[in-house]
């Protein structure tokens, strides 16, 4: 074999592994540039993402600023009108229940007081429902019976039989021309109890409930009824 030959020999391996070295970094290259130009490409493509999300936040920031200045215009427009509400509620306080009732239902009033006439000696002392006998009379108001019984219940026989209930405030109610007592003498009543049944005794013209208001529990001090049941809001 000659030098030449041997040389050549010798020199394969290494020129075998140049090559494989060479095509080695070639691939990575080729490998490196593959890289570089997809995160070109991706470097290229971020601008108009991001572009597109600050757009949709600025837009969304825009919107909660509109949001918060028509609530701020808004905001004394509502306070306002709570106010005007709360005034209005004020200036109309809810009407109290009164503790007086009528002393009977589904009445006429056929005679008021102080009317003049033949049917009384004096001026009348009261107001007169007309009612059927046996319709239930009821107390117009609680308090304590303090007197019961015919002839007025002691107040005269013009009246019949009368019962007289006696109120916390200092005032007196008279029920008279009754058919029937159902209470008696210190006997204690609630507004709107069963106290006696109407009737047609005494001085009548007819079936009638006659009731008084007085500052006594006697004849002669009566007051005007219907005045004074219109002050406790009937």
């Amino acid at each position: 074999m000659s030098k030449r030959a041997m040389n050549l020999n010798l020199a394969s391996p290494q020129l075998r592994t140049r090559v494989a070295v060479l095509a080695a970094g070639v691939g990575a290259s080729a490998m490196l540039g593959v890289g570089v130009a997809s995160a070109a490409t991706g470097a290229d493509a971020a601008p108009g993402a991001a572009a597109g999300a600050v757009a949709a936040q600025a837009d969304a920031q825009s919107k909660a600023a509109q949001a918060v200045e028509q609530s701020k215009k808004e905001a004394p427009e509502a306070k306002q009108d709570s106010k005007k509400a709360a005034e209005k509620k004020a200036e109309k306080p809810a009407k109290k229940k009164s503790s007086w009732t009528v002393p009977v239902n589904d009445a006429t009033i056929s005679a008021t007081y102080g009317t003049g006439g033949d049917r009384w000696t004096n001026k009348h002392s009261g107001q007169d429902y007309a009612v059927s006998v046996g319709t239930d009379v009821h107390a117009a108001h609680s308090g304590t019976v303090v007197k019961t019984g015919g002839n007025g219940a002691g107040d005269g026989p013009a009246y019949g039989n009368a019962v007289v209930v006696k109120h916390a405030d200092k005032t007196y109610t008279q029920y008279a021309h009754l058919s029937q007592i159902n209470v008696s003498p210190g006997q204690t009543v609630k507004e709107g109890q069963k106290i006696a049944l109407s009737g047609n005794t005494g001085n009548s013209s007819g079936p009638h409930l006659h009731f008084e208001v007085r500052t006594g529990p006697n004849y002669g001090s009566a007051i005007d009824p219907a005045a004074f049941l219109h002050s406790k809001g009937l």
